[in-house]
Parts: C-alpha cells; sequence; structure tokens
C-alpha cells in the first residue's frame, strides 16, 4: 500500500511539477505528515524531489527527471473504458483503480500532449443519468456482479421479476449495460441470453466454476436487438391528436418518443394553428394520463375508446371542481 502511494506522489509531481504537502495530501487522502514522510522516502531512494520554502512554494521534481515506472496493471488498462464515468466506475469497485489508471497515463504523456488531455478534461463532462432523476444507492450486488463478469464465472441468483415473483437462476454472467443510470445485467441460462435488471437480484452466490464465453456473442448487437424489441412491446397501440401551439411546445411533458413522432410525422398547422399527430402508446391508460397533462391545448380523436374515457374524465373533473 505504501509503495503504491510513493509512485503516486512521483508521478503527481512528474504530471503537475511543484505541489503543496496539502495538495498532496488532499489528492491522495492522507495526512499531511504522512506526505512528509514519503518525500523523506522518496529522497532517501535516490529520487531528485526537493522543496521551495514560503507560501509560494511546494515539492517539485529535479528539471529533466522523468520516472519510467509507469506501467499500468491489467485491471487499471481494463478500467479506461469508464474514465469519464467516475461515479459509474465507483459503482463497480473500480474508483481507485481508475485514478490510478489517469495518472499512469498522464505522467507517462510528453508536456504538449499532457497540456492537451488537462485542457479536454476540463473543458468536457460526461453526466449519464437524466435531469430530476432521483439519485440511489448503487445496487447491492454489481461489484459481484461485475467481478463475475470480468472472471467468467457462473452465479446464482434469487431474483424478483416484474409483478414481484421471485425465482432462483443459474446464470453465466456475458455483459452489464448502464441505461439512463440504471444498470443491466445480460446473462445466459439455460436458454439464449436475457436481460436482468441488477438491483432486482434479492441474493448473489459467486461460484469457482468458470463457464466459456460464446465465441460469436456481441453485447452491443444483443443490446441494440433487446431494445429494439422492448420499445416494440412497449408501444403497442397509436392515438391521433390535435394539439394547439401551446400544447406543441409543452409536448416534452409526453416524452421523447412521442416528441420524435411529433417532429416526423406532424402535418402542417391548421387555420388556427392546430396541429394532428399520431402518436404511439403504451395503453389508453397510460395514454390518459400522460395527454392530460396538457389539458385544454391537447384533443384526442381516435381511438374511441380512448376519445370516450377523455370525455368521461373531464366530466369528472368538472363536477370535482364545480
Amino acid at each position: 500500500m505504501r509503495a503504491s502511494r510513493l509512485l503516486s506522489v512521483l508521478l503527481l509531481l512528474q504530471a503537475r511539477g511543484r505541489m503543496t504537502a496539502q495538495e498532496l495530501a488532499d489528492e491522495l487522502e492522507v495526512s499531511v505528515r504522512t506526505i512528509y514522510r514519503d518525500v523523506d522516502s522518496l529522497s532517501a531512494a535516490g529520487v531528485p524531489v526537493y522543496a521551495d520554502r514560503g507560501p509560494a512554494g511546494g515539492y517539485q521534481l529535479l528539471a529533466g527527471y522523468r520516472t519510467q515506472l509507469t506501467g499500468m496493471t491489467t485491471a487499471e488498462a481494463e478500467s479506461l473504458f469508464l474514465a469519464g464515468l467516475p461515479d459509474q466506475a465507483k459503482q463497480l469497485g473500480l474508483g481507485e483503480v481508475v485514478a490510478a489508471a489517469q495518472l499512469k497515463l498522464m505522467a507517462a504523456l510528453p508536456p504538449e500532449l499532457r497540456s492537451r488531455a488537462e485542457s479536454i478534461r476540463e473543458r468536457f463532462l460526461l453526466d449519464a443519468p437524466a435531469w430530476f432523476r432521483e439519485q440511489h444507492e448503487p445496487p447491492r450486488y454489481l461489484a459481484a456482479v461485475a467481478g463475475a463478469v470480468w472472471d467468467q464465472r457462473r452465479i446464482s441468483v434469487r431474483y424478483r421479476r416484474w409483478g414481484n415473483s421471485e425465482v432462483d437462476r443459474i446464470l453465466e454472467p456475458l455483459g452489464i449495460v448502464l441505461k439512463n443510470g440504471v444498470w443491466y445485467l445480460v446473462a445466459k441460462g439455460s436458454g439464449e441470453p436475457r436481460t436482468y435488471r441488477v438491483s432486482r437480484i434479492l441474493a448473489l452466490t459467486v461460484s469457482d466454476e468458470q463457464f466459456d464465453r460464446p465465441a460469436d456473442f456481441d453485447l452491443g448487437k444483443h443490446w441494440e436487438i433487446a431494445a429494439e424489441r422492448v420499445e416494440a412491446t412497449l408501444w403497442r397501440g397509436e392515438a391521433k391528436v390535435r394539439l394547439s401551439p401551446q400544447g406543441r411546445r409543452m409536448a416534452f411533458l409526453l416524452g421523447p418518443v412521442v416528441n420524435r413522432a411529433l417532429a416526423d410525422r406532424a402535418g402542417e398547422p391548421d387555420q388556427d394553428g392546430w396541429t394532428t399527430v399520431v402518436v404511439p402508446i403504451e395503453t389508453n391508460l397510460h395514454a390518459l394520463h400522460a395527454i392530460l397533462q396538457l389539458g385544454p391545448d391537447a384533443e384526442v380523436l381516435e381511438p374511441k375508446e380512448l376519445r370516450e374515457m377523455f370525455v368521461r374524465a373531464a366530466t369528472d373533473l368538472a363536477r370535482i371542481y364545480t
């Protein structure tokens, strides 16, 4: 542990130049006294690190000195794909590994490329979850699932299905997908690979037994097909709706799928500015509650059953507020 920290101190000084003891301590989450001891140890080992006194002082390496001790571990190299997702890396148990890999990569770059990389990191940020999404603790078994994926080990799980029924499964975990801040496991059981929501795993045991990953399995292609299947199952009907100009502006409340339909299918506004469009719906009940958000700026024309549901809802609302 201490050897790793000494290397981190050395790489930080090489990558960033002069740093105070407090800055090093904050970066490595140790005490300033520990940094003093680490710098003394580096000096005793022949590393040309020296200190400048005064308010603008700090530690730095002798000009021109560069260490070659920047070799990445296997775990650090594998973690680089999460370099732009620090919170998700922590959820997978790889937060420290990603930080170490980034530090080694920065230290190994020549000054001109290092400056460019720092500029990119300062100017671009990926924030995966959608707006107004409630923040939850990461799924209890996420790190264990990830470890089983890396090591190709079978897992035994107790899983809560939709409808709250529980089943026991023995799975071969093939991959993990992060979709809108929700983690999913793609795994093979007795048949074709299926998708499981990690937060619905109630109990998990990782086996010592390894499995052979199918040579022809492609996680990206599998997820693309699965997502299309879900959408086809989810949007089971259509509704013809008239929207006022204000309704068009407020249509973002209906979600991205409906808004895409508005962009692709909407006809020309009539003389009053109202637009007629056919939009996908899950069920009549879902459509009722969704379109009611637009109030008098939306009118359902078809199907007849849905329009009658709006008539009853409008009558009930009028009775409540009269």
